[in-house]
């Protein structure tokens, strides 16, 4: 298939002004005609969150030959939903960018992440989806080697067979160091580890109480060598497939049996 007749789709979580979100753009157009919708403030930590509530508003922001992007007042999945139920409805997509995150996805933040729950849900129709980050939070961090190794990933999933790419998930982070620092890229499977989170209470003026949430991740194994966090702390660009299946078969047995 041709770029020309390639459909590319790109959302994130940091807005449609974040500079990481040029960056997928940048990797998209590279491989076929853009369409993205993206957040129009900061969504991060929304997960699969949806809005049922409110309405959304839809504004174009910029249109060029082969490229279409829009900002949309909700969540990165209301985003991917629009596009597939909505503006892309009678189309193919051939493959969904969400990110370049600005910070790490690893672990078990794959659970939190705006950026993932897009690509996530770009797989639940079919599409292979891909979800881009780098560990730096910075607005003015350096994309270069989030943008070689994007670009490399992606051309790798087009290249797949249909039944290869179908329903295709992938976390990818790449690690805040000079692309020429960079190790490889680290096929791996998720960290186990958890966030021990902290609430700073304050008063306001009024002495009414408000809380702001700080805390820091625990890698519950931090010498298994084929994990994320491994990958991302020994300079590998860390590459997670992702499945939406949560059943814990090793427990199905003895339920079954506590459970006659």
């Amino acid at each position: 298939m041709s770029n020309k007749d390639r459909l590319i789709f790109v959302t994130n979580d940091d807005g449609f002004a974040a500079p990481g979100f040029q960056v997928a753009l940048d990797i998209a157009r590279e491989f076929g005609r853009v369409v993205a919708i993206a957040p129009a403030t900061t969504q991060s930590g929304r997960s699969q969150a949806i809005t049922i509530y409110d309405p959304l508003f839809l504004e174009e922001v910029r249109r060029e030959e082969g490229l279409e992007v829009y900002s949309l007042t909700g969540t990165p999945v209301d985003c991917v939903k629009l596009a597939f139920d909505y503006m892309l409805a009678d189309e193919k997509v051939d493959l969904v960018i969400s990110g370049v995150n600005h910070g790490s996805n690893g672990g078990v933040n794959v659970l939190y992440s705006g950026t993932m729950g897009a690509a996530i849900e770009g797989s639940f129709y079919g599409c292979p989806s891909v979800g881009l980050s780098l560990t730096d939070h910075s607005t003015d961090a350096d994309f270069t080697a989030a943008r070689e190794y994007g670009r490399r990933i992606v051309a790798s999933i087009l290249e797949g067979s249909e039944e290869e790419r179908r329903n295709l998930c992938l976390n990818v982070n790449v690690p805040n160091i000079p692309a020429q620092d960079i190790q490889g890229i680290k096929v791996c499977r998720q960290c186990r580890g958890v966030w021990h989170e902290d609430f700073y209470r304050h008063e306001d003026p009024r002495g009414k109480a408000y809380f702001w949430l700080k805390g820091g991740f625990c890698n519950n194994e931090p010498a298994s060598e084929d994990t994320d966090e491994w990958a991302l702390l020994n300079g590998y660009v860390a590459v997670v497939p992702v499945q939406v299946d949560m059943t814990d078969y090793g427990r199905m047995p003895f339920l079954q049996s506590a459970l006659k």
